[in-house]
Formats: structure tokens, C-alpha cells, sequence
């Protein structure tokens, strides 16, 4: 696939749910979002600088049908977070609330918490530290499989599995350069 048509982001995210209302108090009494539209059965919601990827639609569908964790589906909607004393904030203040929300966990990368909002839609909040860059410099990110240490003793039958992935000639760590 050519650079300039490859997928460098997303605009907003849209949960399709029977209600909305305990969605939506979550979204702006507890995440700090804000309602800035409403079309219909569409609530659109924004934090920061409303800009893409700060964006939620949350469409009120009580006809709809759950959705089931399959093939071209999307299993969750991640959230990042700067720090990991900022992830502990945010996980006490879901635990106060009653949310089911996992503990700590190390992806080797960032640090993750999980909860199901309340329609039922999976949410991560994910540290940005400690980076992609901690096992290859960032002119060599995606060049090699790398895998978390308790995958490591499935390599080779990983590498036999996946598809070999081409990448096209780009000038990497170019933006990095430049800071």
C-alpha cells in the first residue's frame, strides 16, 4: 500500500447503544468530556481541543442488537494518558465509582487498566512512558517482530504464522531528527 494512503489515525469513534444516559455521564462527569452536538439519536462529545481522535458519537439504538467480538469488529476504544501516576489517578477514581476496572497491567510498551463503560463497550486508559523506542531506536521501529518477553518462547511458530509485512523506503525518525 502506498504511504500516502496508509491509515495515520482515526477522526472519532461511535458507540452504537440500547441507552445512553449512564454512557454519557461517564463521558462528561467523569472523563471530562463535553457534549458539542446532537442530531437525532447522535450525542457527540469532545475533550481537549475537540479535534480528531478526542472525539466520541454516541448513537442511542434500542432496536440495536449487542455487538459480538469477531473478525472486523473492534474489541476496545483506548484512551491515553501521560503518566502512570496520572493511569493510578484514574483508576481509583473508577474504582470509587464502582467500575470493574482491572488492575495495572504491563504491556511491555505502556502500562493498561480496562473497564466496560455502561452500555457495555470495553475502554483501555494507556500510559504513553515507557514508548515504542525501549528495545530498537525509533530509524528501526517496525522493521523486526518484537515481542514481549512471555511471548518470546513462541517465536518461531509466530514468525511462521504471520504474514511477512513489507514496509515501504521511508526516511524514519525524520520528525525526530528535527526536535
Amino acid at each position: 500500500m502506498p504511504t500516502e494512503h496508509a491509515v495515520r489515525g482515526f477522526h472519532h469513534v461511535t458507540l452504537s447503544e440500547n441507552g445512553y444516559e449512564r454512557t454519557a455521564s461517564l463521558l462528561t462527569q467523569t472523563l471530562g468530556f463535553k457534549q458539542i452536538a446532537k442530531e437525532g439519536n447522535r450525542f457527540r462529545y469532545a475533550v481537549g481541543n475537540n479535534g480528531a481522535s478526542a472525539i466520541v458519537d454516541l448513537v442511542c439504538a434500542p432496536e440495536g442488537r449487542p455487538g459480538r467480538v469477531a473478525v472486523g469488529t473492534v474489541h476496545h476504544v483506548a484512551w491515553r494518558t501521560a503518566t502512570d501516576d496520572e493511569q493510578v489517578q484514574w483508576r481509583d477514581t473508577l474504582a470509587k465509582l464502582d467500575y470493574d476496572v482491572t488492575p495495572i497491567i504491563d504491556r511491555q510498551y505502556f502500562h493498561s487498566i480496562y473497564f466496560h463503560e455502561p452500555g457495555g463497550v470495553l475502554f483501555e486508559i494507556a500510559t504513553d512512558p515507557p514508548g515504542f523506542a525501549t528495545d530498537e531506536t525509533v530509524e528501526h521501529l517496525g522493521t523486526s517482530l518484537k515481542l514481549p518477553p512471555w511471548l518470546e518462547e513462541d517465536r518461531a511458530e509466530l514468525e511462521r504464522l504471520l504474514p511477512r509485512v513489507e514496509l515501504p523506503e521511508i526516511n524514519r525518525g525524520k520528525d525526530h531528527e528535527a526536535a
